[in-house]
């Protein structure tokens, strides 16, 4: 079964904020990033990725002064296999990562009503990797 496991803030001031959630909820600081697509922090509980980033493209049709929620992560099991069935509900596909994936997304789709979201089979940094499989008893 998928899980949540990454969401996205988009912020104007991502050093004041991700400052903010570490203080306030004791958040650890996994990652810093300063890429093409964003600037900003990776913030985890251990479970979930909490991505605060000021935005270098518009992937959303907001403009990049939008602040607020931007977009989630779903960690799957098979990103092919996902993609298909994404596809085939309707989903569009938005661009895949290029080059080495350092702790972030494999795949974006647009949702219904043109929601952004993230599809990886690998775990964001800090956070839970799928349950395993319980073996059936013999």
């Amino acid at each position: 079964m998928a899980k949540l496991r990454h969401i996205a803030i988009a912020a104007k001031d991502p050093d004041v904020m991700a400052a903010f959630y570490k203080k306030a909820f004791d958040f650890e600081e996994v990652r810093k990033t300063d890429g093409p697509l964003a600037y900003g922090y990776h913030l985890s509980d251990g479970t979930i990725d909490l991505a605060i980033l000021r935005f270098k493209t518009d992937q959303i049709g907001k403009g990049l002064d939008y602040t607020g929620l931007h977009h989630f992560g779903i960690l799957v099991e098979d990103v092919e296999q996902a993609a298909k069935k994404l596809e085939g509900l309707g989903g569009k596909h938005y661009m895949d990562q290029g080059g080495d994936r350092i702790g972030g997304f494999e795949v974006k789709f647009y949702g219904p009503e043109g929601v952004l979201f993230d599809v990886a089979e690998h775990p964001w940094i800090g956070t839970e990797p799928l349950p395993v499989e319980k073996a059936a008893a013999e």
